[in-house]
């Protein structure tokens, strides 16, 4: 498939903002990507943010179900095993329905204590808890009545009704930051949703370890192969730069001082300034060199599905709707020629 290009939706505010107006905007630019042609919209999940104000995730997709006519919703990513598999089961269901068929169903293992501890489980028991709780709710959306015990959970007789639209389930796309997290995005999930954070240079290895860990299992390359990356487009590169920089640095100064850079592949962090990171991480430039960076990533790691992150916490919304429509309209035909 041709690549296409969808967006994220952060909905991270500053304290102290009228969060009925921010959520207005939320929507507002939602409607506005569907309307441009995003091929998706995704919303991630956080709880307990001290940086900042979240709306939460699986709310905001409900919502989006009758405000975006097109584009695909993507629940980027679920921290999985936070949940019970029943509740995440009928929940998504319910939002497949609604949206027609547009689901996506992103899965994570997250990497913040504070919310482990928020909800009655530790660090260790996490890749456990996630491979359970998948294989269970893959099973309520395929069976008529699921029996079966986990660590955290027990399906006696459960059921969940209705299924999802999407048959036998909605894409399931898995995160992985490390090369022992593939073994699982190859044998459970869709796909492999790789992350914001890693560098070209680390990806492009790891996309071969991917590959041999499908081998192994006995599954072909995904048709639809995802990334999330940060991006900002602007008339020059100059401008793109000051108008992101202070906002991407301050973002990912918080992902550093979380624990993001603990989850990265070795030699990979999150602890350096801006200009450290900008070279091989953030898609930022002209609407030449943005194009030039996508068709890039297109080529050497195989990925179809780009979906970039193009506002943060405190900018002003007149930026970031400058920033979507110049991605739509000067980016994405120069990627589609290509692509």
């Amino acid at each position: 498939m041709s690549l296409v290009i969808g967006i994220m939706l952060r909905g991270q505010y500053s304290f102290g903002v009228d969060m009925v107006d921010m959520a207005s905007g939320l929507l507002e630019q939602a409607r506005l990507a569907d309307k441009l042609g995003y091929a998706s919209i995704t919303k991630g999940s956080h709880y307990s943010t001290p940086y900042y104000q979240a709306l939460q995730q699986l709310p905001i997709l409900a919502r989006l179900t009758g405000e975006v006519k097109t584009a695909r919703l993507n629940a980027g990513i679920v921290i999985l095993p936070l949940h019970k598999p029943l509740d995440i089961a009928e929940q998504l269901a319910t939002i497949d329905i609604l949206s027609n068929g547009r689901l996506i169903f992103g899965v994570g293992i997250g990497y913040r204590e504070v919310e482990f501890n928020a909800f009655g489980m530790t660090h260790k028991e996490r890749g456990v808890r996630t491979t359970e709780n998948l294989i269970a709710i893959k099973r309520l959306w395929s069976e008529n009545s699921v029996t079966m015990k986990g660590s955290h959970f027990w399906l006696r007789d459960a059921v969940c009704w209705p299924k999802p639209m999407q048959k036998p389930t909605p894409p399931i796309w898995i995160g992985a930051n490390a090369d022992r997290a593939l073994k699982r995005a190859a044998e459970l999930g869709d796909c492999w949703y790789i992350n914001p954070h890693t560098t070209i240079e680390t990806l492009t290895k790891q996309v071969e370890v991917y590959k041999r860990e499908l081998d192994i299992v006995g599954k072909p390359f995904p048709k639809e192969f995802p990334m999330r990356r940060e991006a900002f487009v602007a008339p020059t590169r100059s401008e793109a730069l000051r108008l992101a920089a202070p906002f991407v640095a301050k973002k990912y100064a918080s992902y550093h001082a979380t624990g993001q850079s603990d989850q990265l592949p070795k030699g990979e962090s999150l602890s350096g300034d801006f200009n450290d990171l900008v070279g091989d991480r953030f898609l930022i430039g002209s609407p030449e060199e943005v194009a030039d960076q996508i068709i890039n990533i297109n080529r050497k790691l195989g990925v179809n599905h780009l979906i970039l992150s193009m506002e943060w916490t405190g900018m002003e919304k007149s930026i970031a709707t400058d920033c979507l429509h110049l991605m739509a309209e000067e980016v994405f035909p120069k990627v589609s020629q290509a692509t």
